[in-house]
């Protein structure tokens, strides 16, 4: 069995080190067909973006054509009529992923020392070059004072075709990486100005560039920075072009599976890591796929990698409506929205925003298109799933208040459950808005549903003669279940009162139904009344005795 690349996405390096490789080349035979002088494709992080720019980079590059022509061997492109293009161009490969820096100046600091690498790589080409252009070139190989690094990869293009007499290849892998940092560390427009002419400018009008190609989660297109670029094509996860380019379809994953003799576990690796929709094709989490060829156990593997601080950011902040709708989601319903695809970090987070970012940034997926506009998102796995009930169970509780709250319940201690449960109000809420029940009927499905390992816990599902809010039946019949109705006041005063009218609705509409037909002999009723950061949670219990079968009272 091959070597698994985990952590390694340089094509050259896995081709040359044997390793286990799903054969992407086809990728370059649709760069190479789609006319746009610069393609703009966007994908979740950890979707294989890096590696297939590095195979364009080793296809295209011009030094060491020969020794690169060898890595395709026996790969799809090599039986491509475009084989003929391998190795015909220069290329500027730009990785913008680590690019970072708590200030502007941290991180012009980063892009200079970058771009100094980068003209070090070509120092061969200083040959050619008249006065002039030593001295441009020079300035940032050298790092001197007054340095033009905004105009530094347009000017490197016109050295190297200089040199080769050959049009430039530029591609740029997560090109949105430090816009997203800048948003995040507040000093985004200083940002944008420069890379507005750093990648705008190389890319607009550049009678030296053959080809752009830029990688990255979100597109950044109101910004600017590509303002005027009449040949630049777009492609979302929304789109139907290079949409078996990245992820993994399932006829790849199955043939994977096989090859590491797994292949019986397909269910459950459909279940954590597929759910993707890209176009119309529906694909697998490719990071997650191959750790788990790895360790052959299911855990969440994408979500603990880095990227969630600007997800983390939307759940600490988001608006009362996105909550409502983050809150279905939670509780395994679909969900309409808009997306426009028109991002820009400079104006967000506002509502609409907020759904193309978690769609973009894998968190959420395409279940059906209604219109150009209007979508229905679901979360797309098991791993998705797992990681919003650990980031709910961050900001609201903390492990060790879980446990305790969760504990009290199971042994049916309501006086501590609502001890503990008022604490978490009191103590975590101060960034969500509890001026409607679904946040607080949120609240407490969440919290609740960490007890999946011994109970199936359901929400707004028929019984009797309504909707119950939420229900937990112990998968023990011998164990008891909970029936929890929620309310809100608008006075503190009433929340005793209300907190009773609770239950004599479960007892009037008989949400009990469901437990008794399931057999469960043992119900907790629990009325739970919410006045902002306040609460009252009222109980009764039953217990159903069983005489013989088919009776009981």
């Amino acid at each position: 069995m091959k070597r698994l690349a985990i952590g390694i996405d340089d094509f050259k390096k896995i081709i040359k080190e044997d390793c286990y490789y799903i054969d992407k080349t086809k990728f370059i035979e649709d760069i190479l067909e789609d006319g746009s002088g610069v393609k703009l494709i966007n994908r979740p992080r950890r979707f294989g973006k890096t590696l297939n720019m590095t195979t364009l980079k080793y296809f295209f590059d011009i030094e060491n054509a020969e020794e690169n022509r060898k890595l395709f061997n026996n790969l799809y492109i090599e039986k491509s009529k475009y084989i003929e293009k391998q190795g015909k161009h220069p290329v500027i490969f730009l990785s913008l992923k680590e690019i970072k820096g708590k200030t502007w100046e941290e991180m012009l600091e980063e892009i200079k020392n970058y771009i100094k690498g980068l003209y070090n790589d070509f120092e061969y080409i200083r040959e050619i070059l008249n006065e002039s252009e030593l001295k441009t070139f020079d300035a940032i190989w050298l790092k001197k004072e007054g340095a033009d690094y905004s105009n530094s990869i347009k000017d490197l293009t016109k050295f190297l075709y200089k040199y080769y007499q050959k049009e430039v290849i530029l591609l740029i892998d997560e090109y949105d990486t430090p816009l997203v940092d800048a948003y995040l560390e507040k000093y985004y427009s200083e940002v944008i100005t420069f890379f507005k002419i750093f990648l705008g400018g190389a890319l607009k009008t550049n009678p030296y560039l053959k080809m752009g190609v830029l990688t990255g989660i979100i597109r950044v297109i109101k910004a600017g920075i590509f303002s005027d670029l009449n040949n630049l094509s777009v492609y979302s996860i929304l789109d139907e072009k290079y949409d078996e380019d990245f992820g993994l379809t399932e006829k790849e994953v199955e043939q994977a599976l096989k090859d590491y003799n797994i292949f019986e576990e397909l269910n459950d690796v459909k279940f954590w890591y597929d759910g993707y929709k890209i176009g119309n094709k529906e694909v697998y989490n490719p990071w997650s796929i191959i750790n788990f060829l790895d360790v052959k156990k299911l855990v969440a593997f994408w979500v603990k990698t880095s990227g969630n601080k600007l997800i983390k950011e939307i759940l600490k902040t988001s608006t009362i409506d996105v909550n409502e709708s983050l809150t279905k989601l939670f509780n395994g319903e679909d969900v309409e929205e808009t997306i426009t695809g028109n991002s820009d970090l400079s104006s967000l987070l506002n509502y609409e925003d907020v759904w193309e970012l978690l769609v973009f940034s894998g968190y959420l997926t395409i279940k059906e298109k209604i219109d150009r506009r209007n979508y229905i998102l679901k979360i797309p796995n098991q791993e998705i799933r797992k990681f919003f009930k650990d980031e709910f169970i961050d900001l609201y509780f903390g492990e060790s208040k879980l446990k305790k709250i969760l504990s009290a319940l199971k042994e049916n201690n309501i006086e501590d459950f609502e001890r503990i449960f008022q604490n978490i109000l009191l103590n975590s809420v101060s960034t969500w808005d509890t001026s409607k029940e679904a946040f607080y009927h949120g609240l407490s499905f969440g919290m609740l549903s960490y007890l999946d390992g011994e109970y199936y816990v359901t929400s707004n599902f028929e019984s009797g003669y309504g909707r119950y809010d939420i229900i937990v039946e112990p998968r023990n019949k011998n164990k008891r279940g909970f029936i929890i109705e929620c309310k809100i006041v608008k006075d503190e005063k009433d929340l005793e009162k209300m907190s009773k009218e609770a239950i004599e609705q479960i007892k009037n509409k008989k949400y009990d139904t469901q437990l008794k037909e399931r057999g469960i002999k043992e119900i907790t009723l629990l009325g739970l009344a919410f006045c902002g950061k306040r609460m009252k949670v009222s109980s009764e219990w039953k217990v159903l005795i069983w005489i013989s079968k088919g009776t009981k009272k």
